[in-house]
């Protein structure tokens, strides 16, 4: 763990691996330490790092990071943290940062590094996109982000479990339980409302369409988190691009089958170009009848069968069972998970 300083917080910054350097950051949430003692987050960076030099680095007000004040909350902000931690590398660390550098972005993080591509062409190698998004406005409906942001902020046990089943609907209870407690020890209610704001608030649109690099577009098929379509987006924005569709719904790339995900970006950052899938046709969604839609709005803004079924003059049984049967076509395992698919879905 080592640290730079930049704007006069202290940056928390670690590389593993040899050869050409690889930068990973921006995520929505990070802690350095606890990531790295997730065995799957490790085997993933570990395998990048049998290439390259991987370096990641915690956003201040965040993770093992200067805490003692806010997370960026602009773009702009995210792109000062990231040029000053090159700045500081390429001044103080020559022999580890002498040349130009490939960045990996993902999710939110996809702004930050498609900006600093756009402005520092000649200090980037390649640019590898995963989850992507050009406006967070796009990932869901004004009424949905504002839901969420409340649960996260005003009932951050309820919030921490419904994006874990955003992120990870397929993962075992034991590894919800564990992206439970990553998310509450890594972050603050505030934080982590603070830092989903920014999400939404992120636009890399002008800088997607300046970026002249070589770059991947990657995204996973399901992933509920960030829509499938998004990730198109951005590639159709970015002139000298290849999209590259995986299959899987999990987020996270270290997730599910993170091996399609690490040959991808292995081969592209070697100079070989990932041959691009013919995208595939927009898949129906689950048939929810008008009343299980109704429900599932209500679910996702947190109210309890007993309110709900006030508000919408039925017996909690007849509510309970609305919810059971809306989790049924979803395919999902819980009521958070199903208040999730509904504030994706934008249902309210």
């Amino acid at each position: 763990m080592r640290y730079a300083e930049v704007g006069g917080r202290q940056i928390a910054w670690t590389a593993v691996g040899h050869g050409p350097v690889l930068v990973m950051g921006g995520w929505w949430s990070s802690h350095l330490t606890l990531d790295w003692a997730d065995e799957a987050f490790r085997a993933f960076a570990a395998a990048l790092a049998a290439h390259h030099t991987v370096i990641r680095y915690d956003r201040p007000g965040s993770g093992r990071s200067d805490r003692r004040g806010p997370v960026p909350e602009t773009l702009a902000g995210e792109l000062t943290v990231l040029t000053g931690l090159l700045d500081h590398l390429a001044a103080e660390e020559p022999d580890l940062v002498g040349g130009p550098v490939s960045l990996l972005g993902a999710s939110a993080g996809c702004g930050v590094a498609a900006a600093y591509a756009a402005e520092n062409p000649d200090r980037v190698a390649r640019l590898v996109l995963y989850g992507a998004y050009a406006r967070g406005e796009d990932i869901a409906s004004p009424q949905a982000r504002a839901t969420l942001l409340s649960v996260v902020e005003q009932h951050w046990g309820l919030g921490s479990r419904v994006l874990t089943d955003l992120f990870l609907p397929a993962a075992t209870a034991a590894e919800r339980d564990a992206f439970v407690d990553f998310q509450r020890r890594s972050a603050t209610p505030a934080t982590a409302a603070a830092s989903l704001r920014a999400v939404y608030a992120f636009d890399s649109t002008t800088y997607l369409r300046q970026v002249r690099l070589p770059t991947l577009v990657l995204h996973r098929r399901d992933d509920r988190a960030i829509p499938f379509a998004l990730g198109r987006q951005v590639a159709a924005l970015v002139p000298a691009s290849t999209f590259l569709e995986l299959p899987g719904e999990h987020h996270f790339p270290w997730m599910g089958e993170p091996r399609p995900v690490l040959d991808a970006v292995l081969a592209f950052l070697a100079g070989r170009v990932p041959t691009p899938r013919r995208p595939a046709r927009e898949r129906a969604g689950p048939v929810l009848t008008a009343r299980e839609r109704q429900v599932l709005a209500l679910v996702a803004q947190g109210q309890t069968d007993a309110q709900i079924a006030e508000q919408l003059l039925l017996s909690p049984h007849t509510v309970h069972r609305h919810v059971a049967n809306a989790r049924t076509k979803l395919g999902v395992p819980t009521r958070s998970a199903a208040a999730a698919w509904a504030l994706t879905n934008q249902l309210g």
